[in-house]
């Protein structure tokens, strides 16, 4: 984690009692999306609460063999330079099948016009570049891990 990040974190954590802090065990700082624009933008949309839920393929978990979220999680949201927007705690994870996304969900990602077709339409071609990158093929049941988080300080 980068400095300002970990500042960021620890003056959050000390503003908390004993217990509260107790509850916290895992950390780490990022930003959002995989280009300067959209990072800067979902850092914006999570810090006002419009976004509050993401999604990525599972399959990147196993191949960097990372353990998947894990919920009570907290994370620094980033802009694209680093600098810390507020601090996430990640409230539930589950995989679902990209074709089986709700609209519910989608409009939670807070992107875009909120649409469950303005998400498959974004998603798709983000998930096929990255799927380029691995040397495998997108289909519709590929499996998502998706998220859901609140801002806890910013």
């Amino acid at each position: 984690m980068e400095e300002q990040s970990k500042i960021y974190l620890v003056q959050y954590l000390e503003s908390l009692s004993d217990s509260e802090r107790k509850k916290y065990q895992s950390f780490s700082s990022d930003y959002f999306c995989g280009d300067e624009h959209n990072a800067n933008l979902c850092a914006e949309l999570i810090r006002i609460g419009q976004k509050t839920a993401t999604c990525s393929l599972k399959c990147c978990y196993d191949i960097e063999d990372e353990p998947l979220p894990s919920v009570g999680h907290l994370q620094v949201v980033t802009d694209w330079s680093g600098k810390p927007a507020c601090i996430i705690e990640i409230e539930s994870v589950e995989e679902c099948k990209y074709s089986d996304v709700s609209a519910e969900f989608a409009y939670s990602e807070g992107e875009g016009d909120r649409s469950l077709k303005w998400w498959r339409n974004a998603h798709w071609d983000f998930f096929t570049t990255v799927c380029e990158e691995l040397n495998i093929e997108p289909t519709e049941s590929m499996v998502l891990v998706l998220e859901r988080f609140h801002v806890v300080h910013q």
